[in-house]
C-alpha cells in the first residue's frame, strides 16, 4: 500500500547557484505511517545480562531494576526470555509469554553476581531461547549488557552473532563502564544490524534498556532498503544515517549511477533518515530531476514482503546568490555529521601514530560541538585532543564517551545534556 511509509527529501540549502559544480546535501527521510498499537508485530524479547563478580553492588541493583521495569511494559502476546552469564550461563527466564509479571520479576530479583566472564555462552543460551518463538510475525530481539572483557570466546560471539542476524534477530549491544571491549560489541551489533552503545553510569541503564525495547515494540518495517538512482552527471560521495543513530552506511554501488542502501528495520515514531553527500554537476538556471529515490519494505505481520515507494528528488539552481537559502535543521544535521566525521578519523590517526592530524580534527570537531551547543562533549574532545597532542591515547572513558556520544548527536532520548 503507498501510505505503509512516508518518503520525504529535503536539501540542506536550496536553490543553489547555477552554472557551477557544487556538492550538496540531500536528506531522505522515511517515516511509517502505520499505527504501532494496530499494525506491529508482538516481540521476541531475550535479555543476555553479565553477572560477573564486577557487576556487584549498584550495578546489579540497576540491572534488576531495568529488567524488571522492561517486564511490565511487555504485553500478553510478547515473548521475554532472560540469560544470566559468568564463565557459564544460566537460563532465569526460559521463553514464555510475559503475562506472570510477577513470577517474571521473583525470577530476575533472585539473580545473583558470580564467576568472571565469558560472553559466549550467554549469547548461545539466548540464541537457544530465541529461537523457540520465531517466527515472521514477531520481532526477535537481543539485549546484550556487560561492563569487562570477555576472554579467549570472541571468535565465538562473533560467530553467533553472525547465525542470530541471517536468522533475523537485531541485537542491541550496551557497555557498561569503561573496561568493554568497543571493537566487539560493535562487530556484533553489526552483524546483527542492530546498534552499540556506552553506559557511563549504572544509574542510567535503565533508560538504555527501556529504549532497546521500545525499539523492538515500534518495529514497523523490516528489511528496508533504500535505492537512489542519480542522474547523468551526478556522482555520490557520501551517505550517512542521522537517524536514529549517526552512522557511515557505506554505500554499495550497484552500476555508475545507482547506490543501494540497508536500512533495515524502521520503527514507527522515529523512522530512518539518511544524509547523502553529492556532487551536483554544473547546470545552467532551472529545475533538475538530480535523483530518484526508492524504498523497498517487508511488512511480514501482514504477509506483505517487497513493498515499494519512490520520490523523484528536485533541485533548482539559481542564478540570483542572493535567493539561496538554507533549511537550519537540515544544516544543523550536517554539522553534526560532521563532527561525527571528524572525530571517527582523528581516533584512526592517533591509532595510526598520526598525532597532529589527529589533533587537529580533534579541536575542529570541538568547535563545531561548541557551536551546536554540546558543551560537555566539546570539553571531552578537547581533552583527547590535550592527551594525543602530548602523545598519550585519551582514556578509556573518553575514547568511549567520543565514539558513542558523536554516534547520538542526533538523537534526542539519550543525548545527556
Amino acid at each position: 500500500m503507498p501510505n505503509d511509509v512516508q518518503l520525504t527529501t529535503k536539501w540542506a540549502r536550496s536553490p543553489l547557484p547555477a552554472g557551477t559544480a557544487q556538492v550538496a546535501y540531500l536528506l531522505i527521510d522515511a517515516q511509517p505511517q502505520v499505527q504501532p498499537t494496530t499494525a506491529v508485530a508482538p516481540i521476541n524479547f531475550c535479555m543476555v545480562l553479565d553477572r560477573s563478580g564486577s557487576m556487584d553492588g549498584p550495578k546489579m541493583d540497576n540491572l534488576k531494576r531495568a529488567v524488571v521495569a522492561v517486564i511490565e511494559t511487555l504485553r500478553p502476546d510478547d515473548t521475554v526470555s532472560v540469560i544470566a552469564f559468568d564463565e557459564t550461563a544460566d537460563v532465569i527466564v526460559p521463553a514464555q509469554p510475559a503475562s506472570d509479571k510477577a513470577a517474571l520479576n521473583n525470577r530476575v530479583e533472585a539473580m545473583r553476581v558470580q564467576g568472571g566472564t565469558a560472553m559466549s555462552t550467554g549469547l548461545e543460551a539466548g540464541a537457544a531461547e530465541l529461537r523457540k518463538h520465531m517466527s515472521p510475525d514477531h520481532v526477535s530481539y537481543l539485549l546484550l549488557l556487560t561492563d569487562g572483557q570477555t576472554w579467549g570466546d570472541e571468535d565465538r560471539c562473533r560467530a553467533i552473532a553472525q547465525e542470530l542476524g541471517q536468522a533475523g534477530v537485531r541485537m542491541t549491544a550496551l557497555g557498561l563502564g569503561d573496561e568493554w571491549n568497543e571493537r566487539l560489541l560493535d562487530a556484533l551489533a553489526a552483524a546483527t544490524h542492530g546498534t552499540s552503545d556506552y553506559i557511563a553510569n549504572p544509574q542510567d541503564i535503565g533508560q538504555y534498556f527501556q529504549r532497546a525495547a521500545q525499539a523492538a515494540h515500534n518495529t514497523a518495517v523490516r528489511n528496508a532498503r533504500l535505492l537512489i538512482r542519480l542522474s547523468t552527471g551526478v556522482t555520490p560521495r557520501a551517505v550517512y544515517r542521522v537517524k536514529p543513530m549517526i552512522a557511515n552506511l557505506g554505500y554499495k554501488p550497484i552500476s555508475e549511477r545507482e547506490i543501494n542502501i540497508d536500512l533495515d528495520d524502521i520503527e514507527s515514531g522515529t523512522g530512518a533518515s539518511v544524509l547523502a553527500e553529492i556532487m551536483v554537476p554544473a547546470r545552467p538556471t532551472g529545475e533538475y530531476r538530480v535523483a530518484q529515490a526508492e524504498l523497498t519494505y517487508d511488512l511480514p505481520q501482514e504477509q506483505r514482503l517487497d513493498q515499494r515507494v519512490r520520490i523523484d528528488v528536485l533541485l533548482q539552481l539559481t542564478a540570483d546568490a542572493q535567493s539561496v537559502a538554507v533549511d537550519p535543521p537540515t544544516m544543523n544535521l550536517v554539522e553534526r555529521v560532521t563532527a561525527f566525521k571528524l572525530q571517527t578519523r582523528a581516533l584512526d590517526e592517533a591509532a595510526a601514530g598520526n598525532a597532529a592530524g589527529a589533533t587537529q580534527k580533534l579541536r575542529s570537531a570541538a568547535t563545531r560541538l561548541l557551536d551546536l551547543g554540546e558543551l560537555e562533549l566539546a570539553d571531552t574532545m578537547n581533552r583527547a585532543a590535550d592527551a594525543v597532542a602530548q602523545g598519550q591515547a585519551p582514556t578509556a572513558a573518553d575514547q568511549k564517551e567520543l565514539t558513542y556520544k558523536t554516534r547520538r548527536l542526533s538523537l534526542r532520548e539519550l543525548t545527556d545534556k
